[in-house]
């Protein structure tokens, strides 16, 4: 019987060494690796994703963003990188990572003193990055979680986004069935193997509509303490994926590399 194959489909692949990102590629065809979604941050992120798209054309495939979990760049710094994004619209799988800046705003509301985080500019250059995506027909792969992924599916229709991938969603059931029946998909990390709130989205969510992704070089705990976040871990988030939907779990990588595929081209 052939190997299941796997799509990650949202890695931070310029955040890891040139050594390391050897062994990962090198070691790619023996964990059934069949390709990566590399998002970007920033622009520098952006530009190194492009090289190593560039160097790996079949395997690798890039998205370009802007992190929402950082200061916002200046205006015309937002106006060149969305120029450059539109340029690269041949070659490009998606535009991400974006979204709004949920866990930045809780941590300044944490501190005394601190006035909150000013919400409008982050709408403003999300809208900007949707406006490009309904343009160039591309998806967008969004950083968008508990309330602000109503705020996001807001955005999304405003502007007309059918494509959408909400990574490591976590939110309430009523933005959830909102999610499902707009077709937007979600995808699942290691995490899955060991935490409970993941187990109630994933088996709440259709396996049609779902992706799995590492987000590394992003920690992990369980059985992956203290190792090196790599691709090789999602044959362990698939099969407990299968566990929760009740299915066959080479049926399960199966469907979920199909998801992968279709969504990204």
């Amino acid at each position: 019987m052939d190997k299941a194959s796997y799509i990650d489909a949202h890695i931070h692949l310029d955040q890891y060494s040139d050594d390391e990102l050897a062994g990962m590629l090198r070691e790619m065809p023996e964990n059934g690796i069949e390709g990566l979604v590399a998002v970007s941050t920033d622009g520098p992120s952006c530009r190194r994703t492009q090289v190593l798209h560039a160097d790996y054309p079949r395997l690798i495939r890039p998205a370009y963003g802007f992190h929402p979990e950082q200061p916002l760049l200046p205006e015309e710094e937002q106006d060149a990188l969305l120029s450059w994004m539109k340029e690269q619209k041949g070659t490009m799988a998606a535009i991400g990572e974006v979204g709004l800046p949920y866990y930045t705003r809780r941590a300044k509301w944490a501190q005394e003193n601190e006035g909150g985080l000013d919400l409008q500019p982050y709408v403003e250059w999300l809208e900007s990055c949707l406006r490009l995506a309904a343009e160039v027909n591309k998806p967008v792969v969004l950083h968008a979680v508990y309330e602000d992924a109503e705020m996001v599916c807001d955005l999304l229709e405003k502007h007309n986004v059918a494509k959408a991938h909400f990574h490591w969603f976590k939110g309430s059931d009523k933005t959830t069935e909102r999610m499902i029946r707009n077709g937007y998909y979600v995808s699942v990390t290691p995490d899955i193997v060991y935490e409970e709130e993941i187990w109630r989205l994933a088996a709440r969510y259709p396996l049609e509509q779902m992706m799995v992704e590492t987000d590394g070089p992003w920690p992990f705990e369980g059985p992956f303490q203290g190792k090196r976040t790599h691709p090789w871990m999602l044959a362990a988030v698939v099969d407990k994926l299968a566990r929760l939907k009740r299915v066959d779990s080479r049926e399960c990588a199966q469907l979920v590399l199909e998801n992968t595929r279709s969504f990204y081209g």
